[in-house]
């Protein structure tokens, strides 16, 4: 049976999956795949990848899910594997990345970019291609719409999307924080409205409307907006 290239939220994604027989629950582990459960473990060129689901996060710029819809003809089984963003970091196995990262070379793997929010369930923004337009004063009006901007303190839409960059527009209501956190790459941050507090470990700087920083890779860092504010996030991996 053929897989859909859009089955919604997540949850729903995981739930329509396991209902065309994709019951196992992958983790990472060395440099393989394993189910706990059924003790089931697979290397690199004993399974394949059907298809690709990708999930953004209205709460954190950072925030992404990769789904992958995963089979194996040589054991007879087909599962799962979650993973967020930083599931490329240098500490995964080598064998698994280049598994999971020629995903769309495989024979009948596509992939599809997912918004996950249930306002953006059809996706339909062009945010990877050759060239991607991007409209600013649109998207922030977009952001203001949305239920997730009146019901939390912030909202964010990724603008454009490649395998090394990842552009976010972020807005945040006035006192809004970002927790602290670390990116897994160098990261820019522009602000295209109102005053944000940007501040590291060592550092703390106020940026306006026309300014911007740029951070080098694993530096724990948080975000405060001073006033309702919007800015663009990228995040570079090497």
């Amino acid at each position: 049976m053929r897989l859909n290239e859009n089955y919604g939220t997540l949850s729903e994604t995981l739930n329509e999956l396991k209902k065309q027989g994709y019951t196992i629950d992958f983790n990472i582990s060395s440099e393989c795949l394993v189910c706990q459960r059924t003790n089931i473990v697979l290397q690199p060129e004993e399974f394949q990848i059907d298809m690709v689901y990708r999930f953004e996060g209205a709460s954190d710029p950072e925030d992404e899910s990769i789904v992958y819809a995963i089979s194996s003809p040589k054991f007879k089984v087909k599962g799962s594997l979650v993973n967020g963003y930083g599931i490329f970091a240098e500490e995964m196995p080598s064998k698994l990345i280049e598994k999971l990262q020629t995903h769309a070379g495989v024979p009948g793997a596509r992939e599809k970019s997912i918004d996950a929010t249930p306002q953006r369930k059809e996706g339909g923004r062009v945010i990877e291609a050759p060239l991607v337009g991007i409209n600013i004063p649109e998207l922030i009006e977009i952001i203001k719409r949305e239920p997730t901007w009146k019901d939390s303190d912030h909202n964010s839409v990724t603008v454009f999307k490649s395998e090394r960059m990842r552009i976010v527009l972020m807005g945040l209501h006035e006192d809004a924080q970002l927790k602290p956190h670390k990116a897994n790459g160098v990261i820019s941050v522009q602000v295209l409205e109102g005053r944000i507090e940007f501040v590291t470990e060592e550092d703390k700087i106020i940026l306006a409307k026309g300014q911007m920083i740029a951070l080098q890779e694993n530096i724990t860092h948080s975000v405060v907006a001073l006033e309702e504010s919007f800015f663009l996030l990228t995040l570079a991996k090497g």
